[in-house]
């Protein structure tokens, strides 16, 4: 514990250390002479801001980074101009907002148009956060009416951003953006930069629909293409932004599509229909998709016909199909074959250009996936048998072109499969038999679709090991990337394809061809897949292999303790039904090498990796493990220590039924509670992880119902039977399984629940044959070989929130003073900061902080003084509140912060920090100096020393 303490102050320290200490260089290097160390410290900050994304920091930087901008030349200003466009996101943190645009706006009075010029862009890119200074707008409007062409640029830079932010300036700067628009003095090229100002104009309807009119003027007075294009694309941005004119927009840009001549129109008219099809596919009707169907059969350009059906598959995946081939009120439903889409659709799968020939695949996916049953069978088979013209056709082919139509069709594939099952035999055995003559990129393409389509549904017989395994044999030539890859996923291929039980054959081919070509990381993640798809006996083997070939004592435990774990679910695999003592001493050695394990575990985290998901995962294996034995051992205990022959005169005199079973009731009651504990641990484990992807949830999930589901046998067998409820188990039967292990627990699961309720109808509370259901459903659940997920190995997407307080004590072991009749505001701020890949699973749409403080006394006799909850959303990834905390009872009290956040769904996840902070009641003076005095009242005036006044001798 002491060490603990000690590493956290080091931590909060350092912290602040490094803090300060570039803060210090950073402005260190603004104080310097000479310009090149000015400059080289300016262009230093957003790295600085990145890293202490603090309000006190980032306030003081920019009010520096103003005095350079006040004081410098130019070039300075230029730089601090791209510091403060690179940093926008931290604006808001500005404090003393005032003060910084009042250093900035100084520069504008100067002489100089280029230092005005770079002013109004400083002060556009400040227009989030001063979006009413009218001193700011009445510049803008000055710098509009300038002889100098760079200032009028900047002005136009800068009321568009400030229109965007501002209704006020956007409605008062509409009508002489409208004036220089319309008039003749005005260069054609300053009109092309003044009209998408119009694109924010839609703060309210009446904005809007007169920056449209003017729009729709200038359509019909200017109609030379650069003018069109920006008028067209301006309409397009209004239209987004307003919402209410798209589908007018939609009809506008199909009419121009359909009767411009002009490429370039055409051009920008397909480019915002995509834009519009992503945006709101549901306004799109089925006139709209007609016309345009219509154009691409027409066009004898296939530049124009690509972009055509790259609109057309936007809108393949949305409602816009269902609504195409849904008939209008009155109408007959029409014939899929017999409409336009259909026949663009086919037509264009057998096309000379194969990226036009990929959209046709996916639109004609959408089509025999979305239409009417009576119609699919045809559209079905034609679907197929352009995808598998295609696969042919690319996958000997090795040109990014080829590579990236073999991906899209290989994706249709995929999710075509999934929606017909039926077809899925035949597809396989063509990928198959292609692999053969493929190139290297394109067979792992086709293995990794071989992959999906046989973790679906079970695709591949034991007759294609033979094909996979010569192919393996091949791949294993050469010592190329691709190869590598190309390993990789055949490997993957013959794990989905073996069941979790590879055959020795299988591994020795493995074995000896990554002996032989393969490097360190292709061997580790052939060996993650094996742990993932249950192949721990192989696994194992790898993992022993590769540690000795690591240099690092973090990879080497790393590696032992999942070496360790594949050995302890390797125990696991040869159970067989019936067999309780086997079980038993099964579970025993399992627990061996997941205690080995676990230590190797802990002493493989370090500072930046801690580990804890896998360790919490690994904690609950063992103790579930754990609970599974004692579980078995309880219902031994039926044998072992049958009940008393009283046991009948205590269930009478008790009224219970279930005494009459002995002491055998008490344990299973203790096993229920455990095994409900356990669910608990591991719905936190699931709430904690909201970094995690969503086939590792839903193996937490899965363990997680396990739980529950031995609780609710023991519960519904054994304790009793007439209010045990199946409701808290969940609704694992409504969910379409997405994995081979999800499809052999969900099978034990359902296996276990009729069991249990054939037993259920028996006559004696407990007798042998309840125990023995019980020890079978646990057997049942321990043969399904564990799946390690990605999460476990790896975080694609990672996401931590930084907390600080105010005030803060200046030492992390000294409370913060307050007086007992007063109260605290403590402000709590925070920045969420993401890894590579944000928002890749789940997107933070608040953050609830959690407030509670409590009052240290005597030991065990503590009560929480606050509890205050809010939550907060974060704003370019940074948020701040305030709690007025109450501490009238004197003493210290501990104040814990903990931070949970809750994703775009709602859905609440406890990632953390909690945070603890010290805060010590005192008594206020006037109070203390009242309660002295009552206090001298009451004991009244003490008598002085008495002096001896006697005569001297």
């Amino acid at each position: 514990m002491a060490y603990l303490k000690i590493s956290s102050f080091y931590v909060i320290h350092n912290y602040d250390f490094c803090k300060n200490h570039s803060h210090f260089l950073a402005t260190e290097g603004l104080r310097s002479c000479k310009l090149g160390d000015q400059c080289e410290a300016v262009v230093l900050f957003p790295k600085l801001f990145q890293k202490y994304p603090f309000p006190i920091l980032i306030n003081s930087a920019f009010l520096k980074l103003a005095d350079i901008f006040r004081l410098g030349n130019n070039f300075l200003r230029l730089c601090v101009l791209k510091v403060t466009q690179l940093s926008e996101k931290h604006l808001e943190k500005i404090l003393n907002v005032d003060e910084f645009v009042k250093r900035v706006f100084s520069v504008i009075h100067s002489n100089d148009p280029v230092a005005r010029a770079i002013t109004l862009r400083m002060l556009g890119s400040l227009a989030s956060i001063i979006p009413e200074r009218k001193n700011a707008h009445h510049s803008i409007r000055q710098s509009l009416d300038s002889h100098d062409n760079v200032e009028v640029e900047a002005a136009i830079f800068a009321a568009a951003s400030f229109s965007s932010h501002s209704k006020d300036f956007a409605a008062g700067i509409r009508n002489k953006i409208s004036e220089m628009i319309q008039g003749l003095y005005t260069p054609v090229e300053l009109k092309l930069k003044l009209i998408p100002m119009l694109q924010h104009m839609h703060h309210d309807a009446s904005q809007a629909s007169c920056s449209r009119e003017l729009l729709q003027e200038l359509v019909s007075s200017y109609p030379s293409t650069p003018m069109l294009i920006v008028t067209l694309h301006t309409f397009t941005q209004l239209a987004t932004s307003s919402l209410v004119d798209i589908p007018e927009q939609i009809h506008l840009l199909l009419q121009y599509l359909k009767e411009d001549p002009r490429k370039a129109v055409k051009r920008l008219a397909i480019q915002d229909l995509k834009l519009l099809a992503k945006k709101a596919p549901h306004l799109w009707t089925r006139k709209n998709i007609q016309v345009l169907c219509e154009c691409a059969l027409s066009t004898p350009y296939n530049s124009l016909k690509l972009g055509m059906l790259s609109v057309l598959s936007t809108l393949s995946g949305t409602i816009a199909i269902k609504q195409y081939f849904s008939p209008n009120t009155g109408e007959a439903s029409p014939a899929p074959h017999h409409t336009d889409l259909v026949k663009l659709a086919q037509e264009c799968c057998y096309h000379s250009n194969l990226a036009v020939a990929a959209h046709g695949i996916t639109v004609l996916t959408s089509i025999a996936i979305s239409c009417p049953e009576k119609e699919v069978i045809q559209l079905e088979q034609e679907t197929v048998m352009g995808m598998e013209s295609l696969i042919l056709l690319c996958s000997q082919d090795d040109s990014k072109t080829a590579q990236d139509t073999l991906k899209t069709v290989l994706t249709s594939l995929v999710k075509m499969l999934k929606s017909c099952p039926h077809l899925s035999q035949s597809s396989v055995e063509l990928l198959l038999a292609q692999l053969h003559c493929a190139c290297d990129s394109a067979r792992v393409l086709m293995c990794q679709a071989l992959a999906a389509i046989a973790t679906q549904q079970p695709v591949l017989a034991e007759g294609m090991l033979g094909d996979l395994l010569d192919l393996f044999r091949v791949a294993s030539h050469r010592t190329s990337e691709k190869q590598q890859e190309l390993l990789v996923s055949l490997a993957t291929v013959l794990f989905v394809a073996s069941q979790a039980s590879l055959s020795a054959e299988v591994k020795t081919v493995i074995r000896q061809q990554l002996e032989n070509v393969a490097n360190g990381w292709t061997v580790y993640r052939i060996a993650r897949q094996a742990s993932r798809m249950g192949c721990h006996d192989f696994s194992r083997e790898l993992y022993q292999s590769l540690r000795t070939r690591v240099a690092s004592e973090h990879f080497y435990f790393w590696l032992n303790s999942l070496m360790e774990f594949s050995q302890a679910e390797q125990c696991l695999s040869g159970l067989s039904d019936g067999d309780y003592s086997a079980a038993m001493s099964a579970i025993s050695e399992a627990l061996k090498s997941y205690q080995k394990g676990i230590a190797s575990l802990t002493a493989a985290s370090t500072p930046l990796s801690p580990l804890s998901f896998q360790c919490e995962f690994v904690k609950l294996r063992i103790d579930t493990l754990q609970a599974l034995s004692q579980l078995i051992c309880t219902c031994n205990s039926l044998k072992t220590s049958p009940p008393p022959a009283i046991a009948t005169t205590i269930a009478l005199s008790s009224g219970s039924e279930l005494q009459r079973c002995g002491r055998i009731s008490s344990q299973m009651k203790l096993s229920m509670d455990e095994f409900r504990s356990l669910a608990a641990r591991y719905a936190d484990l699931y709430q904690s992880s909201f970094d995690a992807d969503y086939a590792t949830l839903r193996n937490v999930e899965l363990q997680q119902q396990s739980c529950l589901l031995v609780s609710y046998v023991i519960e519904a067998l054994i304790i009793d039977p007439q209010t045990a409820s199946f409701q808290e188990f969940g609704t694992h039967g409504s969910v379409l399984a997405e994995s081979e292990y999800e499809l052999k627990m969900l099978a034990v699961f359902n296996h276990v629940l009729e069991e249990v309720e054939n037993l259920s109808r028996k006559h004696p509370p407990v007798s042998y044959l309840h125990t023995g259901c019980l020890c079978d459903a646990v057997i049942a659940i321990l043969k399904v070989p564990l799946s390690f997920q990605r999460y476990f190995f790896q975080k694609l997407q990672s996401t931590s929130i930084k907390l600080a307080f105010s005030p803060s004590p200046r030492t992390p072991n000294e409370p913060i003073p307050v007086q007992n009749n007063q109260q605290l505001t403590l402000k709590v701020e925070g920045v969420v900061q993401h890894g590579s890949s944000p928002g890749m699973f789940r997107k933070i749409q608040a953050v609830c902080l959690k407030v509670s403080s409590t009052l240290q006394t005597k030991p065990g006799s503590d009560f929480k003084t606050n509890e205050i909850e809010q939550k907060v959303e974060p704003h370019n990834d940074y948020f701040s509140t305030q709690f007025l905390l109450n501490f009238s009872i004197l003493g210290t009290h501990i104040v814990s912060v903990e931070a949970s956040v809750v994703d775009t769904s709602g859905i609440e996840w406890k990632t953390g920090p909690k945070t603890t902070v010290s805060v010590k009641s005192l008594e206020d003076p006037y109070s203390q100096q009242l309660r002295h005095q009552l206090q001298q009242q009451q004991t009244g005036p003490q008598p002085g020393p008495q002096r001896n006044i006697g005569p001297r001798q």
